[in-house]
């Protein structure tokens, strides 16, 4: 079940990027009309971009590689001046993704270049299982909307077992639950266990 949540999450994250994408190529197509000279200038990028690496798949002269190097940066700055002067943001002419961590793929490198699940697939996945849960209230039934008036304060042994009234009882299990969640990333720190039948509290 997990996987195919998973499996369906990576397939939005697959669209998203997809239309990301198809929508940039929309916007360059509208400004390149607007003004053909970025268009000459993406071309000349390119075509720069795809001569270093034949020079350095073959050894070339190093100089020959700073030159068009020098040539790229130069390309660059023509067309950020030109969006400038159009009053045109720099990340127009790149993809708008939903995530720029992950650029809506999922997945990031950590420093080691594995890959890794990004913090906004963690959010989707825990939203997902938040929703399965039915715990949709909880701006109402929180610690801090915590009563603890509504249990007896009286010590019932006889009915309980217990030599504390079943409002010390629940402070008890509150103050352990508050515990639980504060040390929740301690390896060291114990579990919860429920036990009773369904509908107790």
């Amino acid at each position: 079940m997990a996987n195919e949540i998973l499996n369906s999450l990576l397939k939005e994250y697959e669209q998203k990027k997809l239309k990301s994408e198809i929508d940039l190529e929309k916007r360059k197509e509208e400004l390149y009309t607007k003004i053909p000279k970025l268009k000459e200038i993406e071309d000349e990028l390119n075509y720069s971009a795809i001569q270093i690496a034949k020079q350095i798949l073959n050894n070339q002269d190093s100089s020959l590689i700073t030159s068009l190097q020098n040539k790229i940066d130069n390309l660059k700055k023509q067309k950020q001046n030109i969006l400038k002067s159009e009053n045109i943001e720099p990340n127009y002419l790149e993809p708008y993704y939903e995530c720029a961590l992950c650029k809506d793929t999922g997945y990031i490198k950590d420093n080691y270049s594995q890959s890794q699940m990004c913090s906004c697939l963690k959010q989707k996945l825990l939203d997902n299982a938040f929703n399965k849960s039915n715990m949709t209230n909880l701006n109402n039934q929180n610690f801090e909307k915590f009563n603890e008036l509504i249990f007896s304060n009286k010590v019932e042994f006889e009915k309980y077992k217990r030599n504390i009234s079943p409002r010390d009882n629940i402070i008890n299990i509150k103050n352990r639950c508050e515990a639980f969640i504060d040390n929740f990333d301690n390896p060291n720190h114990k579990n919860l266990l429920f036990t009773g039948n369904t509908g107790l509290r």
